[in-house]
């Protein structure tokens, strides 16, 4: 042997390092409908990724069930490559999602993979401003994580406006509320969550990065709506997170907490977020599926026990953070779902009981006409004013009172053949506040417009327009006030966000001059 293979060989060995791990290997008892169960895995941990060995490929699942002899998991692959007796290692990772700017105006599934087309979100090189080339940093956040605790939180006392007059006068949203929207179906519920989107066009200050997750819904549906956003301009500023009816039950699971985690990314960076889940009736019959196929026990409605820990853990991430956890956060507006106008049934009143209060949409109201078809009466923020900007506050503080007079009032009269003229005058200005908070979808109306609006109706500048021509009366009073007093009455509402003397001398003025019936 040559003395230069001797020393090669020397080195070699010299070199060598032993590399050997230990690793947990299970094997699948059983397989089907989207879930497995797998024995020897004694030390994985709930909402672990284990990657089961194929003689195609690698595919992962997450830990759900942890059983004396076994562990449930939910597959994230293509399970019909999946045997019993497939070997399944664990990771020691628990399911994330990669997170980032970049995220921003893309369409994404429930795993963070692009699903518009436009090709990977994060690629390994990136162009930066000077048109060079730049590394992207590439966070992960969990899927699932503990909600912010109430040290890091500080009371919701900042607006967050829909656009939509009757919302932002007496059921306002605050930024880190948690604001349930339910309702039969048809009855407008995406259209207000998408209003709330394209409204945030008018934010120019703090314009909170919007995600709208949807959940079982028909992919002619989201691709709709992502098409309004892309038209409007608001997709510059929104994550889509897509599990499609034709998805597995598995990813109808994920879709939420996947949309969570990137609203968090926002909100760790001290962003204001807003996150629109539709819907969790979907979430929660998905949740009900998988949970039966691994063995939970049935409760009511036959979903699991702990259906309302489900969306609890999820709601509950949203919030308001002081100033010592960066002041960022996270608006929810949850979806739900009833049957005939039942609210009564068991998601909607769990998740009634998490939430800040809900919008109720009435099908009654919808059909005659009435959009959106708000029930008053029924809807509530507990919040409440705390979160409404000083000029909407002193303009809409009587009008839910006078909203339920005149409920009362038309339900006594219907019986009555003859009223006296107070109770005509009740009636009739009620008439006039219900046509006012009448709006079209994909119109969304900046603060400073329906100040104006609101003031004119609630003092009487619009009591002796017909009913069928109030709308219209009051969108030529909102040109007229654009066209003349620009400077002096909106612009100053809009940079205040208060109706200050000087400015409502100015309005008052302005309104005398306006002839709402020419």
């Amino acid at each position: 042997m040559s003395y230069e293979i001797i020393e090669k060989l020397k080195r070699e060995i010299e070199g060598y390092k032993d590399r050997s791990e230990w690793e947990e290997v299970g094997s699948v008892i059983e397989v089907g409908d989207g879930v497995a169960r797998i024995s020897g895995l004694r030390g994985a941990q709930s909402q672990e990724i284990i990657e089961i060995e194929t003689d195609k490929e690698n595919i992962p699942a997450v830990v759900l069930n942890l059983e004396d002899e076994a562990v449930g998991v939910l597959i994230l692959g293509e399970e019909k490559f999946i045997k019993s007796g497939s070997v399944a290692k664990t990771t020691g990772k628990v399911l994330s999602i990669e997170v980032g700017d970049e995220l921003i105006g893309r369409v994404v599934g429930p795993l963070g993979e692009p699903v518009d087309g436009l090709g990977p979100v994060f690629s390994a090189k990136g162009g930066s401003a000077s048109g060079g080339k730049q590394e992207i940093k590439v966070e992960r956040f969990p899927l699932e994580r503990k909600a912010p605790s109430v040290i890091a939180r500080e009371p919701v006392n900042e607006a967050l406006h829909t656009g939509i007059k009757a919302i932002d006068a007496m059921i306002p949203i605050g930024r880190g509320q948690r604001e349930l929207i339910i309702g039969d179906r048809q009855t407008g519920k995406t259209a207000i969550a998408l209003d709330t989107i394209l409204n945030q066009l008018h934010e120019e200050k703090r314009r909170p990065i919007c995600i709208y997750v949807a959940i079982g819904q028909k992919e002619s549906k989201t691709a709709r709506l992502v098409a309004t956003l892309k038209e409007k301009g608001a997709l510059a500023y929104t994550v889509v997170v897509n599990a499609p009816a034709s998805s597995p039950a598995a990813l109808w699971y994920l879709a939420p907490y996947a949309g969570c985690a990137i609203g968090e990314y926002f909100m760790s960076k001290g962003k204001d977020a807003l996150i629109i889940y539709d819907d969790l009736s979907k979430h929660a019959q998905g949740y009900r599926q998988i949970s039966l196929l691994l063995g939970h026990p049935p409760g009511r409605e036959a979903y699991p026990g702990d259906v309302f820990y489900l969306h609890s853990r999820l709601l509950e991430r949203a919030a308001k953070l002081n100033k010592e956890h960066g002041g960022g956060s996270l608006t929810a507006l949850p979806i739900i779902e009833t049957q005939l106008g039942d609210i009564s049934a068991y998601i909607p009143t769990n998740v009634i009981s998490i939430t800040d209060g809900q919008i109720y949409l009435e099908s009654e109201l919808f059909h005659q006409g009435l959009r959106p078809a708000v029930n008053v009466g029924l809807s509530v923020s507990r919040v409440g004013s705390a979160a409404q900007t000083k000029a909407m506050k002193k303009v809409a503080g009587k009008l839910r009172l006078e909203l339920a007079q005149f409920r009362e009032l038309q339900a006594f009269v219907q019986f009555a053949s003859d009223v006296d003229d107070a109770t005509r005058e009740k009636i009739q200005r009620g008439q006039i506040l219900t046509e006012i908070l009448k709006q079209n979808d994909l119109e969304p109306i900046p603060l400073e417009r329906q100040v104006v609006v609101l003031y004119a109706a609630l003092n009487g500048y619009l009591n002796k327009v017909p009913r069928e021509r109030i709308k219209a009366a009051s969108e030529r009073l909102v040109e007229f006030i654009d066209r003349l007093h620009r400077d002096t009455i909106l612009k100053p509402l809009a940079e205040k966000r208060e109706l200050t003397e000087a400015i409502e001398q100015e309005l008052k003025e302005a309104l005398q001059t306006f002839d709402p019936n020419a």
